[in-house]
């Protein structure tokens, strides 16, 4: 289960906010929830089996064993939320474990176009061996149709007639789109993306489902979850509702005192890639420049992931002592998989008597406690999400939670939060400067 705690909120004496703040808005609540409906964005579609998700599992028991690396060709929204899975529900060494211990494929998400990147997963791979997954959804990303180009190259060396085919596998555009037409021209394996779906809110689609499958992760287990997520998100009862509180607190933040910031702060290491994740979530989705109607609004939040405690020696000196603008996100486990004790110090370490019989997860979690006490000592917003354990389950009612979350702060901001024209620019120039350059 995942749960959200806004305690410490209300407890500051003049940045914080009250419950009744949060609380007394059933109208806007309802009305929210009808506006999110009507606009038809698909992320809540995603958290029931379909014949697309049967498809995945299929495929992934097709092929298992018969591929020592699942290389993700992907940026972004086609990249980001592989990962949180990964990390966050395989072993943290996944990669470096032996394969007669590890029980499945290691898996790369090729994130970026820098050569040196490429060249040393060149490196590693066993092209024979080798499985990739080209994620686009537009089917037309400059970096992903590069890294496929490439790969095509090499694995046409590897791999003659009929076999190069079962190397790669599509995600991408049910229609259109440059890697639709490879797909139909090669003969690929493909599943699509909904046309409703943005990349960014993609992780529950084959994007991340794919993938996931493919190492192993239980994915009805992960939709599961998913689904008991938007049972939460779709309730009109606002105490009940974790998504609505979330977005209602960070915009009555930003409108009140002028906290543009968010910081995720993850104690755990297997969850710092849905920090990760989010970031991309929150910042193209709300940073927009005009409103539903066209006005000039500039607004947004921005986005900052850390990691306890390692980040309490790098960044908690500015969230404390700093400006008053960021709301302190602390997304935690309230049990570990894994129990470790501290040995017992001796008589010559009397001064770390404190750590005597005590384990890394109760340091982790009292330094947690203490690091928030301090931040509301200083009168400094914070809040939980606190997952009872880590799992396929709690992550997926994580993930609509969070994509809940920045819905209800579209229709509070008034902006759209499914696009991105922002970004749109800088695509044009690189083709127009690559262009000129020939």
């Amino acid at each position: 289960m995942v749960s959200l705690s806004l305690t410490h909120l209300h407890a500051l004496k003049t940045h914080g906010l009250k419950q009744k703040d949060i609380l007394s808005s059933g109208l806007l609540l309802r009305g929210y929830l009808h506006d999110i409906q009507r606009r038809g964005q698909g992320f809540l579609d995603l958290v029931h089996p379909s014949d697309v998700t049967k498809d995945i599992v299929s495929y992934a028991k097709k092929v298992r064993g018969s591929f020592e690396h699942i290389v993700v060709l992907g940026i972004g929204g086609s990249a980001l939320g592989v990962t949180a899975l990964m990390q966050a529900l395989k072993p943290l060494s996944w990669n470096q474990i032996p394969a007669s211990k590890r029980g499945g494929p290691q898996l790369h998400v090729l994130d970026n176009v820098d050569p040196e990147l490429i060249a040393n997963l060149d490196s590693i791979l066993n092209y024979s061996k080798t499985l990739f997954v080209v994620i686009s959804k537009s089917g037309t990303t400059p970096e992903t149709v590069a890294q496929y180009l490439y790969y095509k190259k090499k694995m046409k060396k590897v791999a003659a007639g009929t076999s190069f085919k079962k190397h790669f596998v599509m995600v991408t555009d049910l229609e259109k789109g440059f890697l639709r037409e490879e797909a139909r021209r090669e003969e690929f394996v493909n599943f699509p993306i909904p046309d409703n779906v943005g990349g960014r809110f993609s992780v529950l689609t084959a994007v991340g489902l794919l993938p996931a499958a493919l190492i192993g992760i239980d994915i009805s287990k992960l939709l599961k979850g998913a689904s008991k997520g938007a049972d939460r998100f779709l309730t009109t009862e606002i105490a009940d509702n974790s998504a609505y509180q979330l977005a209602h607190a960070q915009y009555l933040l930003q409108q009140r005192y002028g906290v543009t910031t968010t910081v995720m702060m993850a104690y755990s290491s297997a969850l710092y890639s849905v920090a990760d994740w989010y970031r991309q979530l929150l910042a193209e989705s709300i940073g927009k420049a005009v409103n539903r109607e066209g006005k000039d609004v500039h607004t947004g939040l921005t986005p900052i992931k850390a990691l306890g405690v390692t980040d309490q020696h790098s960044q908690v000196q500015l969230y404390n002592e700093g400006p008053y603008d960021k709301l302190i996100l602390f997304l935690e486990t309230k049990s570990f998989r894994s129990k470790v004790a501290i040995p017992s110090t001796g008589a010559n370490e009397r001064s770390f008597a404190f750590l005597s019989g005590v384990s890394f997860a109760t340091l982790m979690h009292t330094e947690q406690l203490a690091t928030q006490e301090a931040l509301t000592a200083y009168d400094r917003p914070t809040a939980n999400i606190s997952l009872d354990r880590i799992s396929e389950e709690s992550l997926g009612e994580l993930f609509v939670m969070l994509e809940g979350s920045i819905a209800f702060l579209g229709e509070m901001y008034g902006i759209d939060a499914y696009n991105q024209p922002g970004v749109e620019l800088g695509k044009v120039l690189t083709k127009k400067m690559l262009l000129g350059s020939h």
